[in-house]
């Protein structure tokens, strides 16, 4: 096991030795567990590729460092007690900061970051959406969440239209594909 300068949170003793290491967010960051060497606490470290920093423009102008834990608390307190892991939550937050930083651009407004949070959501629980939208989207009450629970409503019946639609037209090719070879 190898030995790291690395501040032990409990005690603040420099040397830690690693206990376990393994690769994270697809590959983008290694997560490793430490041990201190003078009161034997536990910890977590993430050693991470460091991209150029991002800033975020708020709704009011002003603007903060883009903070990956801070984006990280809000996903999971809007997936809380839905049973989504903690691990799939890390890498949306990683694939996010990722897709920013592909954009090559140094600034990035929080409604680009919340739309793209809505986006992930939206594909992994109706609930976290609603959670996370009526916080991102500032909701002022109940005639907000029903106007939401309407459109997700649609956009369900809209893609169910859909793929009943596709379920459809993929029978009927197989059935003229079957027909073609009794013909043959």
């Amino acid at each position: 096991m190898a030995f790291n300068l690395m501040n032990c949170p409990h005690c603040q003793h420099t040397d830690s030795r690693v206990l376990e290491s393994r690769s994270t967010e697809a590959g983008l960051s290694i997560r490793r567990r430490r041990e201190c060497l003078r009161c034997q606490h536990r910890f977590t470290t993430y050693e991470r590729i460091e991209f150029f920093p991002l800033t975020v423009i708020k709704r009011d102008n002003s603007r903060e460092s883009f903070d990956r834990s801070k984006l990280l608390r809000e996903i999971i307190r809007a997936c809380e007690k839905t049973g989504i892991s903690d691990s799939k939550l890390e890498t949306i937050v990683a694939e996010i900061e990722a897709q920013f930083q592909l954009l090559q651009r140094r600034e990035v407004t929080s409604t680009e970051i919340g739309q793209l949070v809505l986006k992930y959501l939206r594909n992994l629980s109706e609930v976290a959406y609603v959670r996370f939208a009526s916080v991102y989207q500032q909701f002022q009450g109940i005639k907000d969440f029903v106007a939401l629970l309407k459109l997700l409503e649609e956009e369900t019946k809209h893609i169910q239209t859909e793929a009943d639609s596709s379920d459809s037209s993929c029978l009927e090719n197989r059935e003229s594909e079957n027909l073609a070879n009794l013909i043959t």
